[in-house]
């Protein structure tokens, strides 16, 4: 007789369920009790999965560790929520030190009732060091964010099963204790998969679509990494996407920011299929995004960045890159059409007002061969993001922590390891000022060139597109701290650089940035370190980013002039100015 339960309707449970399959686990020893109802029951029905029961925890750990040992598959243990899940841990502690795949399914009623005297809430957000190479907690799903971390997280734990020799992983399971169990068909999940350099099989590369690969910040590329990338890209037709840290300076290197970040207009050929991701966190928000992404670590480890991971090798990335190239094979069509598209925006570009965007434009191109540019968080390497560096120098940010402080002194710590080498900074006032103390430091020598982007506050903050714009001069007080460090001073940079010994010298405007950005630049050699100021203000800044983020507006004339009207009657006469520049009218 067929019974009428079918798939319980808590997503969190039917994401555990599906995922099982995908990764190929269908044996299952389960325990009586009721917060693990909605998981029995769902697949108690289920021919995929083969089910046992057992009264004792305790012996269904080790009935897992028989099973496991015998079969060489993995095994699931399903439990309740009170000290049923204590019973685990000798099983446990033997699987982790035999390296045997038990899964711990045990459920609960969530974190949030702990610690408050409730019937059976056993505290498992810390367990032992030896039961399990991963424990990861699956919430309740109330949206698609919910979702894709359920995901992650029941991924994370079932590969965790055969990773670096395999052992025991846990989940700990939400439920609402739903009676709803009418779910016919379990909607779609997405499995991860992980693969080494000792599988027999690697997955085939998609044939359909367009290929990039995208590179977070990196450490410099040797000479056989960047042969081995640029041989995939010959071979499938892809392009590195770049921003300045990834240390990637090969033939299929692209810097798509211009294109990628247009508001009003959207380039096809920014549409992706697969994205090949390696390096670390990035400052590129606008580059090319793709369907499915694979993540190429030797931690192996799942960095679902851009929220579409399918595949991860942990292995070097020569091993991957050489695996997937055909030496015979040599493509640049994609790279040709997005670099061509690229030129073309840049020659779209406006006249900028004096802003971080505008210095950019015109020095990159000026950079002395063979320096290292040092960029702060954020503002400035979005800025220079926009524009390729000349073939030959590398740049650098603290992208790591992604916070302001630190980029002065990580420039000069890289300056002290290579006095021989030109290292040139551009940072913001407020990271400036947080990390003034090591322009005093007595080992700073005549290889220094600081430029000093000064607004008086956290301009990042005051930008059109950041979420904190709406709060316009209020944001001044203390969101964007303005008024600290002399308040734009025209005398307390100067006075302190000068006193410390470095050459200095300021800029408030377009004229007086020209007048000295080539002794700033300048490749003869100079006995003291430099200090550029460059003054600007808050709605240049902005109004620079806004311009270049709308090169390209793909709207009819009316729709243009509907929208200026509806901006000029709510934000004034300032923003109408900016749209001027943008449209060109």
């Amino acid at each position: 007789m067929e019974s009428k339960f079918k798939y319980t309707t808590e997503r969190n449970v039917q994401i555990v369920i599906a995922l099982l399959k995908a990764h190929g686990i269908h044996r299952v020893i389960a325990s009586p009790g009721t917060t693990n109802m909605t998981f029995v029951v769902s697949i108690e029905n289920d021919p995929w999965f083969k089910i046992w029961s057992s009264v004792d925890e305790r012996s269904a750990a080790y009935l897992a560790c028989g099973m496991a040992a015998e079969t060489g598959e993995p095994v699931v243990i399903s439990c309740t929520g009170a000290t049923a899940s204590r019973n685990y841990m000798p099983g446990l502690t033997e699987a982790y030190y035999r390296k045997l795949p038990i899964l711990a399914i045990t459920s609960t009623r969530g974190n949030h009732k702990v610690g408050h005297l409730v019937d059976q809430q056993i505290d498992r957000r810390n367990l032992p060091n030896d039961i399990a190479m991963e424990s990861v907690t699956i919430p309740m799903v109330k949206d698609k964010e919910d979702e894709r971390y359920c995901e992650i997280e029941a991924n994370k734990a079932m590969l965790a099963l055969t990773m670096n020799g395999g052992g025991p992983a846990h989940i700990n399971m939400y439920t609402k204790y739903s009676h709803d169990f009418s779910i016919t068909e379990i909607p779609n999940v997405n499995a991860i998969y992980r693969h080494t350099v000792f599988d027999k099989e690697w997955p085939a590369m998609p044939q359909d679509g367009k290929i990039i690969v995208r590179i977070g910040s990196h450490a410099d590329f040797t000479e056989s990494l960047t042969k081995a990338v640029d041989r995939f890209c010959a071979t499938h037709d892809a392009v590195v996407c770049c921003d300045h840290t990834s240390g990637y300076r090969g033939k299929y290197e692209v810097h798509a920011q211009l294109v990628c970040g247009q508001k009003q207009w959207s380039s096809e050929l920014t549409k992706a299929n697969l994205c090949v991701h390696i390096g670390e966190v990035s400052g590129d928000q606008f580059c090319i995004r793709a369907k499915h992404t694979w993540r190429v670590s030797l931690d192996g480890a799942l960095r679902d960045t851009f929220g579409t991971l399918r595949r991860v090798f942990m292995m070097p990335e020569e091993e991957f890159f050489n695996h997937y190239s055909d030496k015979d094979n040599v493509h640049t069509e994609y790279l040709d059409s997005l670099n061509s598209e690229i030129q073309a925006l840049k020659e779209k570009l406006p006249e900028l007002p004096f802003s971080n965007i505008w210095m950019a434009q015109h020095m990159v191109d000026k950079l002395p061969s063979g320096c290292e540019l040092h960029l702060g968080i954020y503002h400035s390497l979005r800025s220079w993001n926009f524009f390729k560096l000349p073939v030959g120098i590398q740049a650098k940010c603290n992208v790591g922590g992604f916070g302001i402080d630190g980029g002065v002194s990580t420039m000069m710590g890289a300056s002290f390891a290579h006095p021989e080498k030109l290292f040139i900074g551009v940072l913001g006032d407020l990271a400036f000022f947080y990390d003034m103390n090591v322009v005093g430091n007595r080992h700073v020598g005549n290889n220094v060139r600081i430029m000093l982007i000064n607004n008086g506050k956290g301009n990042e903050f005051r930008n059109y597109n950041h979420p904190c714009y709406f709060l316009g001069d209020e944001a001044d007080k203390y969101i964007a701290a303005a008024g600290h460090y002399g308040n734009k001073s025209d005398r307390l940079v100067r006075d302190y650089a000068t006193d410390l010994g470095y050459e200095y010298f300021s800029a408030r405007n377009k004229v007086e940035f020209n007048d000295v950005i080539d002794r700033f630049l300048t490749t003869t050699k100079i006995d003291k370190p430099i200090l550029f100021e460059v003054f600007t203000e808050t709605d240049d800044e902005s109004c620079a980013l806004e311009m270049v983020l709308n090169t390209v507006i793909d709207k009819k004339d009316v729709f243009k002039h509907t929208v200026k009207k509806a901006i000029k009657s709510f934000m004034g006469d300032s923003a109408i100015k900016c749209i001027k520049g943008i449209v060109g009218k």
